[in-house]
């Protein structure tokens, strides 16, 4: 164990959770884990979100089910909290995966809660609409303190007038995975001889990956044994509202490039050994968002773990963490300076070893085993003092 308590705080985290298939879920299945793993302070619980019409089969962690649209629910399980052992509650945000408006249905779960509150923030932009602002300052306002994954959300939300005190930087987690030669792994997943730059996660039209493959020709010329794997299930959000448009759309790009020999779909969603194989085979890793405010990707953050050579646009996330010449930075929807960053590490086989060495190092600071030490010191010390949250006034930022 990396440290010792005489007290376990019994931790219940909101959120989405596996097997349904959300990033989010992912998060605090592996933030759990870490807590199992590594703390004896901590002792961990479920509720999870659904999707209004599913069931899922989970683990022994799921206490209890919340339906994403029903306000009930949120209110009923709140309740049922209030009357349990639990110390403090996690609260695992993304607006998208709460009902009601902007995610208001949570807000009817904090006015239930009588237990301490820590909020997770995973997504929050300079430019969030007024609604959505008046959702999450009413959300902070009930927090007894909040959790960003770096320092850029830290300005953000003092931009919305949200206390310095409550404000928590932990780092996106990482698994401790082993620093190895690409060439070493892709002979067994039949990549020998590939260079092999790949994007994973699941898809959607915020993922810009149809700038990457615009960008291929221009590689291809130079470096024929280039293949670029698209790996992950279209968003299933996306799915119910679309289909399989966007993913069509870019088989179709592929078709009319002529690069069918040069891209990989792989249309699943992996399981963590998986991805850790084909990120150790990956030469460049591509994260090609169009949009500039992303605060944080976990697919970003595992690329650096298995200490691959990075590819990004500038978004927020990807500035803070690629600095110092961690990554290649490109321009927003602009596939010729996508290429042009990929022929840099390309060209170059000592900038690209240096650009893997400085990335993996980076990430050392953010293994789950070290973030999971974070939030449970976290957590100890809101249950012990009982940090009383206090209101802010909710009203929409003027910029």
């Amino acid at each position: 164990m990396l440290w010792d308590s005489r007290t376990s705080e019994k931790v219940c985290y909101l959120s989405t959770y596996p097997p349904r298939k959300c990033g989010i879920g992912v998060f605090t299945k592996d933030l759990v884990d870490a807590m199992d793993l590594y703390s004896d302070s901590v002792s961990s619980t479920v509720i999870a979100v659904n999707e209004n019409r599913a069931s899922h089969r989970y683990d022994e962690r799921v206490k209890w089910q919340i339906r994403h649209n029903n306000e009930e629910d949120y209110i009923k399980v709140a309740e049922e909290v209030n009357s349990s052992d639990v110390d403090v509650v996690n609260i695992q945000h993304e607006f998208g995966i709460f009902g009601g408006e902007w995610g208001s249905h949570v807000l009817s779960f904090l006015e239930t809660l009588r237990k301490p509150v820590v909020t997770t923030l995973h997504t929050l932009q300079p430019d969030l609409e007024p609604q959505g602002q008046r959702v999450l300052k009413q959300i902070l306002s009930r927090s007894n303190a909040i959790v960003v994954m770096n320092n850029i959300a830290i300005g953000i939300l003092a931009q919305l007038g949200i206390s310095f005190k409550k404000m928590n930087v932990i780092p996106h987690g990482c698994p401790n995975i082993p620093f190895v030669s690409s060439d070493y792994v892709k002979p067994a997943i039949g990549l020998k001889d590939r260079i092999v730059l790949c994007t994973f996660g699941l898809i959607s039209r915020g993922k810009g990956i149809e700038y990457a493959i615009q960008a291929l020709p221009q590689v291809v010329a130079k470096h024929p044994e280039v293949i670029y794997l698209i790996i992950g299930e279209t968003h299933p959000m996306v799915k119910r509202i679309e289909g399989e448009k966007y993913r069509n759309m870019l088989f179709e790009q592929v078709k009319e490039l002529g690069l069918k020999k040069h891209v990989v779909f792989q249309n699943r969603f992996l399981s963590k050994m998986e991805l850790i194989r084909y990120l150790q085979a990956t030469d460049i890793y591509i994260t090609p968002y169009p949009g500039a405010n992303q605060i944080s990707s976990g697919t970003l953050i595992n690329a650096l773990a298995a200490g691959r050579a990075v590819v990004s646009t500038p978004y927020l996330h990807a500035k803070e963490v690629l600095n110092n010449n961690r990554g290649v930075l490109c321009d927003f929807k602009n596939s010729a300076s996508i290429a042009d960053a990929m022929e840099t590490l390309l060209s170059n086989e000592s900038l690209k070893m240096k650009t893997e060495t400085k990335a993996y190092e980076y990430s050392r600071s953010f293994i789950w085993s070290r973030v999971a030490k974070k939030y449970a010191e976290l957590f100890n010390l809101i249950s012990k003092h009982k940090v009383e949250a206090y209101p802010i006034e909710v009203t929409a930022h003027e910029a």
